[in-house]
Order: structure tokens, then C-alpha cells, then sequence
């Protein structure tokens, strides 16, 4: 930590003043909240009929208005749009072609999920071997691995990008529109054209829209007080009306055992979610700027956006792992209710047990995010882009069904295969020279 800090301080000291600084603040805050909602939603606990793996989300409907404060998965993606429209237009200035830049960004995107999976495949190996019930690490592993869905649809988008980036300087607002006139096209085929398969395609529609808001932000429009009251203002009425007369769910992640879900596939609401979202950052943005002038208080962005994508996808797998020892000893924290007084109390402790055991997976796997590799050669862009997709595919069906599976290997092999053939294709397995940890 000590040299991390190091580090981070001197690119502190060296950052230009012209960078905007709130987008790497947001790209961080987005994610621990995600992480502390993750935390916060799954409650198991033990009564006298056993283990009940519970979720907030379907004990109690009111909890369904948390994830208006919890769902910031937009704030992810248009900051990704802000920091991909960066990057390309450097690259494209410093006449670095396609392939270089979509295989740094996919390398470092990418490379630490690797690490994870291989984790989980050899886990469920094991756990199959040792007689473990292939249904116990089928949810465990769901739970761990589900985090990763934005992954899959994000890499893609990343693809995308230099692509949207060129429509966006020529077309502006009308790329998204065009998206957003596609996201309702979906929703309609979804819920009133019985043509639920088609509406998936929001999976694209919906959160290439989102990301076509971080070129806006880049390029300095919609950012007036009229535009950011607009945004602000006039989301929140869309949300609220959707969620209260449409076929829409107030929740806006999936609940287990609902039929309909705002994310799975992507709906309207998330776009209303993502106006308001766009706005409120707009609406701090120049304060947060201004806060973090201070080295102290920029060296520490800097070093949490260095190690969190480790904490992220970690942070599932600490709460399971967690959660099954103190069932395998008595169920130690695990008598309350959900939901309850002590069930609130228990959960804050369960938090502070939780960021205690993330430490040495961080310690661990961190050096897979902050790998140099440098000097290595980027595949081709065909090789990336194909690989890519494959890594996509596998992702999501591992996110959406967990790894274990009743076969004589107690794994998914295709979905296992279509990621690591898919990490080899686009060199994203590739062990670098050196490791700075």
C-alpha cells in the first residue's frame, strides 16, 4: 500500500490541470456503491427450517425504492463513454491505429476477470471432486460471478466505441436519439408484441445510449444549469411515471423470482435513471474538481481507481466464501431475520468482515490489474474484436447461470471454453514480464 501510494501521489503531483477529475472520482464512487448494495441486498440466515439464501429485494417491496440510490451502473457507462472518447481522440491524433488502442483497453478491461475465472473453475472442480452438491456452488458461484454481467456488454460497447465516437462528432444528439427510438422499439417488442427474444437487443440499445452521454459530457453539452435542471427534472418525472402506470417494475435491478426485471434485459426506466444521474453529475461536477486540487485527496482517487476493478470483482466472492464458513461453523451471524433490528446491526458488522477479507484477495490479485505490458505486441484488430465476443458470450451465460453444472467435470464446459478460447484469441492471457504490485 505504502508503494501504491508512492506512486500515486507522483502522478498526482504530474497530473495537468486541465484534467477533469470528477470523472475518475465518479468511475470510483459508482463502483463501492455498487459493492456496498451487493453487500447490503444478499441475506441469508438460518432458522428452524435450515438455510434460506435470502434477498432483501424479495422479503420486503419497500426495499425496492433502495436501488433508486443503488443502481448507478449509468454512471459507469457514461463515464466510460467520457474516458473512451479521451483515449481515442489521442490515439487518433498521435496516428495510433484501431488495434493498439482496443487492445489496451480491453487488456486491462479484461485481464483481471481471467484471474478471476480461473479462480472459480478450479473452485468448482474441486468442489465436485470433494462431493459438494453442484447446486450449493451453482448459487454460489452465480452470486459471485453475476457482478460481471456489465463486463460482457461493456467490451463490447468498447469495440464500439471509436465507431460511436465518429457518429457522435457528426450526428451529435441524433445518436441518441436514434438509440434511445431503438431502446422503445425493444420495449415494445418486449411486452406488448410477445417478441421478448428481440427485446434483448436493448442490451446494446440502451447502454450504447448511456455511453453516448460521456461524449456530450467531453464535449461540453447539455452542462448549463437550464440543461441540468432539464435532465434532472425531467428523468425523475419519466421514472416515476414509467414505474407507477407501465409494465415496469419499481425495482431497478433484477429481484429473484420476478418475472419481469429493469435489467435483464435493459428497460426504459434506466434510461430515465441515467438522465437523472447525468444531470446530478453535471450538477457536481465543477465542486468535485475544485475538492480535489488537494494532492492528498487526488492521490487517494487515483490509487482506488488503480485497484478497483480487483475490488469489484472480488467482492462477491469474499461475501460467499465468508457466508459458507460461518455456515460450516454454526451459522455465526446468521440467526436474524432479514430485515429485522438485529438484522440491520448484524449487517453493518458483516460490512466491516466483508472489507476486512477483500484485503488479502487485493493484495493477491492486484498486480493482474496494474501488470505493465508494455512493449507487447497487440494482436489484430480482427483477433481482438473476435475474441472478444467470445469472452462476451461465455461471460454472460456464466454471470446469468453460475459456473457448476451436473456433468462428470462439475463445470460449464462451453461457457468455460468460449471465455478462456475467446481471452486466447484476443491475447488477453498473456503473462507479462514484469508484475508491479
Amino acid at each position: 500500500m505504502t508503494g501504491l501510494w508512492h506512486q500515486a501521489n507522483k502522478l498526482a503531483i504530474q497530473t495537468p490541470s486541465s484534467r477533469n477529475r470528477a470523472a475518475d472520482f465518479f468511475r470510483a464512487s459508482s463502483i463501492i456503491v455498487v459493492i456496498v448494495g451487493h453487500w447490503l441486498m444478499a441475506a441469508p440466515f438460518i432458522d428452524a427450517s435450515g438455510v434460506s439464501m435470502d434477498h432483501i429485494l424479495a422479503t420486503a417491496s419497500w426495499t425496492h425504492w433502495l436501488t433508486w440510490g443503488l443502481q448507478v451502473m449509468p454512471i459507469f457507462f457514461f463515464v466510460g463513454g467520457f474516458s473512451n472518447g479521451i483515449t481515442w481522440d489521442a490515439a487518433h491524433r498521435d496516428g495510433r491505429g484501431y488495434g493498439p488502442w482496443l487492445s489496451a483497453r480491453l487488456q486491462r478491461l479484461l485481464y483481471p476477470v481471467v484471474i478471476l475465472m480461473i479462480f472459480w473453475t478450479v473452485l468448482a472442480f474441486v468442489a465436485h471432486r470433494l462431493g459438494i452438491s453442484s447446486d450449493a456452488v451453482k448459487v454460489g458461484s452465480q452470486v459471485a460471478l453475476v457482478p460481471t454481467w456489465f463486463l460482457a456488454i461493456y467490451s463490447v460497447i468498447v469495440i464500439l466505441a471509436p465507431l460511436a465516437r465518429i457518429a457522435w462528432k457528426r450526428w451529435g444528439s441524433a445518436t441518441i436519439a436514434i438509440l434511445v427510438c431503438l431502446s422503445v422499439g425493444g420495449d415494445l417488442l418486449y411486452f406488448h408484441l410477445e417478441l421478448k427474444a428481440l427485446g434483448w437487443a436493448n442490451y446494446l440499445f440502451v447502454w450504447l445510449a448511456v455511453h453516448q452521454l460521456g461524449f456530450a459530457w467531453l464535449d461540453r453539452r447539455y452542462t448549463s444549469t437550464n440543461a441540468i435542471l432539464t435532465w434532472i427534472i425531467f428523468g425523475s418525472l419519466l421514472l416515476i411515471t414509467m414505474t407507477q402506470v407501465g409494465p415496469w417494475p419499481i425495482s431497478l435491478v433484477g429481484v429473484p423470482g420476478a418475472e419481469v426485471s429493469n435489467t435483464t434485459p435493459p428497460h426504459l426506466p434506466l434510461l430515465a435513471l441515467a438522465a437523472v444521474q447525468f444531470g446530478v453529475v453535471l450538477s457536481l461536477e465543477n465542486r468535485i474538481n475544485r475538492a480535489l486540487i488537494n494532492i492528498k485527496r487526488w492521490s487517494f482517487i487515483i490509487m482506488l481507481n488503480g485497484m478497483i476493478m480487483t475490488i469489484f470483482l472480488w467482492h462477491s466472492t469474499v461475501m460467499m466464501l465468508a457466508f459458507g464458513l460461518a455456515i460450516l461453523t454454526g451459522g455465526i451471524g446468521l440467526y436474524s431475520a432479514p430485515l429485522t433490528g438485529d438484522w440491520w446491526v448484524s449487517r453493518l458488522l458483516w460490512i466491516g468482515i466483508f472489507s476486512i477479507a477483500l484485503i488479502p484477495f487485493v493484495a493477491t490479485f492486484l498486480r493482474f490489474e496494474v501488470s505493465s505490458l508494455a512493449g507487447s505486441k497487440s494482436p489484430s484488430p480482427w483477433r481482438s474484436v473476435s475474441g472478444t465476443g467470445l469472452m462476451a458470450g461465455g461471460l454472460a451465460v456464466l454471470a446469468y447461470g453460475g459456473i457448476a453444472d451436473s456433468n462428470i467435470t462439475g463445470i460449464n464446459v462451453v461457457a468455460v471454453s468460449l471465455f478462456f478460447a475467446g481471452a486466447y484469441l484476443a491475447s488477453i492471457i498473456k503473462f507479462p514480464a514484469r508484475l508491479d504490485a
